[in-house]
């Protein structure tokens, strides 16, 4: 066997690629990956029937293999202000502890909080993300040198003001031109206006009219709070659903984040014009939105329903495995229906489901398909015993679980090692600190 090595003998870039022994869909299999980043073969002897050896192999025995997770809503830099403000009301968390801290950002401070954050989802098995917030050209480098998967957009905001507005837009170009210019086929640019409580309509619909332009992705949040819809129909005559489509904004490319207080029709709506919604279940809980995401009436109308974690100032964690449980009792609880958002179809929001809303040609282990596999180990008490991968998955494990991460055919975690992990924590943890003492000087 040929070996590559990055690093005290980390497997470096692409190459041919042989996962050995690891269990699939209830049966023992071998996966071949080749020199492009996509899977040659799956099966037995996958590696002999592929007629060439691989430069690395992976004893996969005692492991289950999945697809990696796709966190489709988070703020990926708050991963410094995790527990920096907690159990706190919603506006009073905001406007006394949150927007008073993002007023002192710097770039460097995206830099490495992003970094932080792909840390901790390839520990946990998400290698796609898709994030919307400040510096985000910073973000895209961070992204670029951890190897992950990522749809970035500047958080648009211009509470009505025309001056702002034009700076939100300036700021939007120069994000989409920079991601566009690294040719980087991993990380895709999106626009972002935040919410239609945030965003004028002359804003939205610039933010619409852009993103047909460029033909990139609309990242939103929608109707995360009572209060949102009582003041959208106050100030504009209609829910913020309705609002955000005759801006324009609900499209097949547009990714909405919460969706908790959507009546049925809002949901046929969402449905017809092809737009995917993002649960993000534990952070709801936290914030007391008072309200879970209507799945059942997402289900019934056809809409395509994902799943995030939000930022880690509302979440406090990026694992997904955690969102996949949450995500399965609050559902559960708010409907009070035990088989309501069963274990399967929570794997598939968090993976297949996921990867259609984002736009990649991923979600499913199929030869043809991109390399973007998870190991879990099976030596976790967890894991013990395994009468169904996915109840376990769902309801059991945790990113811990999580052994080795290959993403577009690179290896980026190998039994539990991560090349530069002792710097990004001190560096993030340097940059948190000082984001807290400059923000209370």
């Amino acid at each position: 066997m040929k070996e590559r090595a990055g690093g005290s003998g980390f497997p470096a870039g692409r190459g041919e690629i042989l996962i050995e022994g690891v269990r699939h869909r209830g049966r023992t299999v071998d996966v071949y990956i080749d020199g492009e980043g996509r899977i040659a073969a799956i099966g037995r002897e996958a590696g002999r029937r592929s007629g060439r050896e691989a430069e690395t192999r992976i004893d996969g025995r005692g492991q289950v293999l999945i697809h990696s997770l796709v966190n489709t809503h988070t703020h990926a830099a708050m991963t410094l202000m995790r527990g920096y403000a907690d159990d706190m009301p919603l506006q009073e968390w905001l406007t006394t502890k949150i927007w008073p801290l993002e007023a002192h950002l710097t770039g460097e401070d995206i830099y490495w909080g992003t970094k932080l954050a792909c840390l901790e989802m390839i520990r946990t098995g998400t290698l796609a993300f898709n994030d919307m917030y400040f510096f985000m050209e910073e973000a895209a480098r961070a992204v670029g040198e951890m190897g992950l998967r990522a749809t970035l957009a500047y958080g648009f905001i211009d509470l009505g003001d025309e001056g702002r507005r034009e700076k939100e837009i300036r700021a939007t170009e120069r994000l989409v031109s920079v991601v566009k210019g690294m040719a980087n086929p991993r990380i895709r640019p999106a626009v972002g206006p935040h919410a239609v409580y945030t965003v004028s309509p002359e804003g939205l619909r610039w933010c619409a009219d852009f993103s047909r332009e460029e033909g990139i992705s609309i990242h939103t949040h929608l109707a995360e709070t009572e209060q949102e819809v009582r003041d959208c129909v106050k100030m504009h005559g209609k829910r913020p659903v309705a609002h955000l489509d005759t801006c324009g904004c609900l499209t097949e490319r547009t990714v909405a984040a919460h969706c908790c207080w959507l009546d049925r029709p809002e949901c046929t709506l969402l449905a017809a014009r092809g737009t995917s919604a993002s649960h993000n279940p534990t952070s709801n809980m936290k914030l007391a939105v008072n309200r879970a995401m209507p799945y059942p009436w997402m289900k019934e109308a056809g809409v395509n329903v994902t799943l995030g974690t939000d930022g880690c100032a509302s979440n406090n964690s990026l694992d997904m495995f955690g969102a996949m449980k949450d995500a399965a009792l609050l559902q559960k609880f708010a409907w009070n229906n035990q088989t309501v958002l069963p274990a399967p179809e929570v794997l598939h929001m968090a993976t297949e489901a996921g990867a259609r809303a984002l736009g990649i040609h991923a979600g499913r282990i199929e030869v043809g398909a991109p390399a973007d596999l998870v190991l879990i180990s099976l030596a976790k008490p967890q894991m013990t015993p395994l009468f169904s991968e996915e109840s376990n998955l769902v309801y059991s494990a945790a990113g811990s679980a999580v052994d080795t991460v290959i993403c577009d055919g690179r290896i980026l975690m190998l039994h539990g090692v991560v090349p530069g992990e002792e710097e990004i924590l001190s560096r993030a943890s340097k940059a948190a600190a000082a984001l807290v003492g400059r923000s209370v000087i």
